[in-house]
């Protein structure tokens, strides 16, 4: 079985919300990508940017509006430019198909806890843990991948140490938000994995 099946896996369902576009090029190949809406139980959509390879893509003549569905594993960019978000996050395609069946956000990852979790509480009570995960690729690369725990699982989360291997289930989020840049509202979008089950892998 290929690692990035076991550490990474991601599985998505939705809308095609607009025709691939242009993204880079990598040693010779050139990669697409587009925006894919997820609806959530509650009716509201989140725009998930997923990368395709051009032969892909072209193999299965993505137009706008249709049902999607996008299998591969949740990928980490860090953006250098200066223009848009440090950390870049995305859905790299290694199968498409179509299917009319029911939206649906799923992730799976084992990985190790980078950085110390922040516990916090909301305005309205409620207690979230932020965690930064690295998942290993191949070639020695990893992506960087930022999870949110809720309840019970963010009180439990925020005991572990930097070097915790964890394992989760969840579904990947977009959010949008207000910065002030130069005295100017700027809205942006930042995306996490809402953590539905975690628990220690190095127990």
């Amino acid at each position: 079985m290929e690692e990035v099946k076991v550490n990474n896996y991601a599985m998505l369902r939705g809308t095609l919300a607009q025709a691939p576009c242009f993204s880079h090029e990598n040693r010779g190949e050139r990669f697409y990508q587009f925006p894919l809406e997820v609806l959530r139980l509650s009716g509201a959509a989140d725009t998930i940017n997923v990368i395709v390879r051009q032969e892909l893509a072209e193999s299965v003549e993505l137009e706008n509006t249709q049902k999607l569905c996008v299998s591969g594993e949740l990928r980490s960019f860090n953006n250098k430019s200066g223009e848009g978000p440090k950390l870049i996050i995305s859905v790299f395609a290694r199968e498409l198909w179509f299917d009319d069946g029911e939206d649906e956000n799923i992730i799976e990852l084992t990985g190790t806890v980078c950085k110390q979790p922040n516990l916090r509480v909301t305005p309205m009570g409620r207690e979230i843990c932020d965690l930064m995960i690295a998942v290993n690729r191949r070639y020695g690369r990893s992506d960087y991948l930022p999870c949110i725990a809720w309840g019970e699982r963010a009180r439990t989360a925020a005991g572990w140490d930097v070097g915790s291997v964890v394992e989760l289930d969840g579904r990947i989020q977009s959010r949008r938000y207000t910065k002030n840049i130069d005295g100017v509202s700027v809205e942006k979008t930042a995306y996490e994995v809402s953590v539905i089950d975690i628990d220690r892998a190095d127990t």
